[in-house]
């Protein structure tokens, strides 16, 4: 019963092949889509399905799918997704299909660009910066400022212009498939927009040519980046789904390490922050990373705002924040976690909920390698609340939060304020999920 239940809750997704009736009729792509409460749509006009998480809200996510033929643009490279993003400000449907892999990193003739070009004309250099702002002569007391700092902020704003896709309301960015459609050393950014759709896509390698060293960072400070693959800024009604995110092919524990710290060149794959609201994040594949996906910038980012689903996705090689909640109502369900480390990515934690935060967590499944407790899945501050039930460790059924309880002083809240009812496609078991997730999630998998 549960692998019929699972077949119907993805009717809305199967793909099937075009007829010739179908395009003389109108359609103007290749790629449909069967959505269970509609006659069959393209790929890249397809909205997401009502109740299917909080992005179905109100008026729902429909990117660009109002888009016309000026606005529908087919790209393969950095200079062509620029130009279709067009300006941030710009309210036009627009429907991007990308082709292939896109390389953030190089110029609008397409030529590679490394750090060492960000670089050049800034006076910077990573030797120069290291002995300026050695904690033995410089200290931990404050930021580092100077002549070194300046020129760190210049490459980094050099590397930005190009890495940096800002995108417009009202658009859809899909992949092509069969193309092996993605941004390697990018990143998306939805920032004060509504009603945007990012489907299809594999996102990787997104790396900061110049971390800051900041010395207050913890006991003994940190080196942060700046890039996330995909950052929502304050976005409205934004639907990712059959996504891919990955570190490759540099994965952490390549990184050195200066000062005693790990040089960290990546930040998050997937941030929801700074009062972003009605976001909708579903069959995704996110693996080898470390802080995943931040909701809530800070403690006090946005009360009423901050609601977000999270579900049928898969989280494998992830060390934390899968994710980390504040203040937002969240919900958490039918997705597969798999604690087993990966390329030196050792998981911490699964879910972290602080500052307030609701999270209703329910019918996930989690894979845990032996000897590892069920107590590490959960974390929090003693103020984030977890609801839900139904959720396996190895196939067990377990109660998160009193495992998590019986081990920490900061205990996790059971109670939340709210209800889920945007809920399509919730299964009711999570038997299922080791086997169902690992074919219908990530990029490449719509056709």
């Amino acid at each position: 019963m549960a692998a019929a239940s699972h077949r119907r809750s993805l009717h809305k997704r199967r793909t099937l092949v075009v007829s010739a009736a179908v395009v003389a009729a109108g359609v103007s792509a290749g790629f449909l889509v069967m959505n269970a409460n509609a006659a069959p749509v393209d790929l890249f006009h397809q909205t997401l399905a009502a109740k299917d998480g909080w992005a179905s809200s109100g008026t729902g996510a429909t990117g660009g799918a109002k888009a016309d033929a000026a606005h529908t643009f087919t790209v393969s490279t950095r200079a062509q997704l620029v130009k279709a993003l067009g300006s941030a400000t710009d309210t036009t449907p627009r429907i991007i299909k990308v082709s292939g892999t896109i390389d953030a990193n190089t110029d609008d003739a397409g030529k590679k660009l490394s750090c060492a070009d960000y670089a050049s004309g800034t006076g910077y250099s990573l030797s120069a910066y290291l002995k300026a702002y050695d904690p033995a002569t410089y200290g931990r007391s404050k930021l580092p400022s100077g002549t070194q700092e300046k020129a760190r902020a210049a490459a980094q704003s050099k590397q930005a212009k190009n890495v940096v896709f800002k995108v417009p309301a009202n658009t859809s960015i899909v992949g092509v498939p069969g193309t092996k459609a993605g941004i390697t050393g990018g990143m998306l950014q939805i920032q004060n927009v509504d009603n945007v759709i990012v489907r299809n896509l594999t996102f990787a390698a997104t790396e900061d040519c110049f971390p800051q060293w900041d010395p207050t960072d913890g006991d003994d400070g940190n080196w942060n980046s700046n890039y996330d693959s995909v950052t929502l800024r304050g976005a409205t009604h934004v639907w990712a789904d059959h996504n891919t995110f990955s570190d490759g092919p540099h994965f952490d524990s390549a990184n050195p390490k200066y000062y005693g710290r790990e040089y960290q060149i990546h930040d998050g794959a997937l941030d929801i922050t700074k009062g972003s609201d009605l976001v909708t994040v579903e069959r995704n594949q996110f693996t080898n990373h470390d802080k995943t996906m931040l909701i809530g910038s800070s403690d006090t980012d946005s009360v009423g705002k901050l609601r977000v689903s999270i579900h049928h996705n898969v989280w494998k090689g992830i060390v934390q924040r899968a994710p980390l909640a504040r203040i937002g109502q969240i919900h958490i369900y039918n997705n597969l976690y798999d604690t087993t480390t990966l390329n030196g990515y050792a998981p911490q934690y699964s879910i972290n909920s602080r500052a307030k935060a609701q999270v209703v967590a329910e019918n996930n499944y989690w894979k845990l390698p032996s000897g590892a407790k069920p107590a590490k899945v959960l974390s929090g501050d003693g103020t984030g609340s977890v609801a839900g039930g139904g959720n396996l460790v190895n196939g067990t059924v377990t109660d998160l939060v009193a495992a998590y309880n019986s081990a920490s002083s900061k205990k996790i809240k059971t109670t939340v304020n709210w209800t889920p009812t945007l809920t399509s496609g919730l299964e009711k078991s999570a038997n299922n999920l080791p086997t169902s997730l690992g074919t219908t999630t990530g990029a490449g998998v719509l056709k």
